[in-house]
């Protein structure tokens, strides 16, 4: 019964990307990149430059809202995580070099699109009863044709989004297998340190994220530096790969099963979409909180996302492989990378671990606080204590149930309808949307 639901669950996310997801981005994010003049690329000197001011700007208590930098830590926080060293891995094995290539096409398209979201969801966003402010697709779509429909299905799937299972289970299964913890004690350890911090909010994630993501950057980049240096004379062949095989078929290699154009292109951008969170809300919902006043400041630092999680982050880890040859060997996604700095570094078995909670606690606890408030927008009486009994379910079952890829199906496939509605909200509402950093 369980493995036939599991079967719908991965067939599903096929249809739904393949007739849905792909075409709205890819159309979308051309239309957006053509009306604003690229403006993701032309302005993007102004883009660093407000982060720079963002990042030396005093916050203070007696605002409404939080200070933009931790808003932005708290929606960096959920799209740096696992999806960064093993979903976009998954892409290349299932999808070859070439998966890469569509991986960035989507991030740099949906670059305009997070932006887009982000703006209409600090420019719509309402005040709540907490001193700060509440925004988000089920906010902005009230105001496109259908929107009263939209809005509360949006919101419940935001709930569903915010349980992120496949993250959690692959938590428990790299530190309970690395360190040799029995499963239970982890997953009840992970079940406290995620529902019960999680009740701080996206300032206190937002904290936690400006110390965790700096730490995790630093020592990942290090390590996958080192990796290109003892690779260095492979580059230019794997670059090679990277551009020939996004629009040729692959033949199979090892446990590779071979792949097509349209398999590289599909893996590619379903898995930037999950890992840079692009179009599904979390980020307007997470961004929509600052103190900033200015919509399309906030919105410059959705960019700054992208360039974090996917143009670095994701590039490092699937470049690591590639060069590594360890993404055609049949290693389990969760530890594919592991396996190749295993070749350079000692002890990774053990330090892996620690990498993957850094990544991934982070994550859930982004993505639960956003499922939270959207638990309390359904029931502000009863949302938050349901949204916890939900919660901690989902998380159990799921942890000993389906496989990393299944779990995953589950994932996309709430991501993939919240990335439809949210890109038909943002495209009835492109002309709010302001493509000018210098403009008040």
């Amino acid at each position: 019964m369980l493995d036939q639901m599991f079967i719908m669950f991965e067939t599903l996310e096929d249809i739904f990307w393949t007739y849905g997801g792909i075409p709205m981005l890819l159309g979308l994010g051309i239309y957006l990149s053509f009306k604003s003049g690229w403006f993701q690329i032309r302005q993007l000197s102004t883009v660093f430059s407000i982060f720079k001011s963002f990042m030396t700007q005093e916050s203070s208590d007696k605002q409404r809202g939080v200070n933009p930098m931790y808003a932005f830590f708290a929606s960096v926080g959920g799209c740096i995580g696992v999806g960064n060293v093993i979903s976009v891995c998954t892409a290349v094995q299932v999808g070859g070099p070439g998966a890469v290539f569509w991986i960035w096409v989507a991030a740099l398209l949906g670059m305009l699109v997070k932006y887009g979201e982000i703006y209409l969801g600090v420019k719509f966003r309402i005040k709540d009863k907490a001193d700060s402010y509440f925004g988000g697709p089920m906010i902005f779509l009230k105001k496109v044709p259908g929107g009263a429909i939209l809005a509360p299905i949006v919101t419940i799937l935001m709930c569903l989004y915010g349980v992120e299972v496949y993250m959690f289970k692959i938590m428990t299964h790299s530190m309970s297998v690395g360190w040799g913890i029995n499963q239970y004690i982890v997953i009840a350890m992970l079940l406290f340190l995620v529902l019960g911090i999680g009740q701080g909010g996206v300032k206190l994630v937002g904290k936690m994220s400006s110390f965790v993501i700096p730490l995790f950057l630093v020592g990942f980049s290090g390590m996958s530096l080192w990796v290109f240096a003892m690779n260095f004379a492979k580059i230019p062949a794997m670059l090679s790969s990277i551009f020939v095989h996004a629009f040729t078929a692959h033949a199979a290699v090892g446990a590779f099963a071979g792949s097509t154009m349209m398999m590289a292109m599909s893996h590619g951008i379903r898995r930037a979409c999950y890992t840079a969170d692009i179009g599904v809300g979390y980020a307007a919902t997470i961004h929509a909180e600052t103190s900033e006043a200015v919509p399309q400041k906030q919105a410059s630092l959705g960019i700054m996302d992208i360039i974090l999680d996917t143009f670095v982050i994701c590039t490092l880890s699937m470049f690591v492989i590639l060069l590594t040859d360890t993404w055609h060997q049949g290693i389990s996604e969760d530890f594919v990378v592991a396996v190749a700095f295993a070749k350079y570094f000692p002890y990774v078995d053990v330090i892996w671990p620690f990498f993957i909670f850094l990544l991934g606690y982070s994550s859930l606890l982004a993505f639960f606080v956003s499922g939270r408030r959207s638990a309390m927008l359904l029931s502000p009486k009863y949302g938050a204590q349901l949204y916890l009994l939900f919660a901690a379910a989902a998380f159990v079952f799921f942890s000993f149930y389906g496989t990393p890829a299944q779990t995953m199906a589950v994932m996309s496939i709430v991501g993939t309808l919240l990335l439809m509605i949210n890109l038909y909200g943002l495209f009835w509402l492109r002309d709010e949307v302001v493509f000018d950093l210098k403009q008040k």
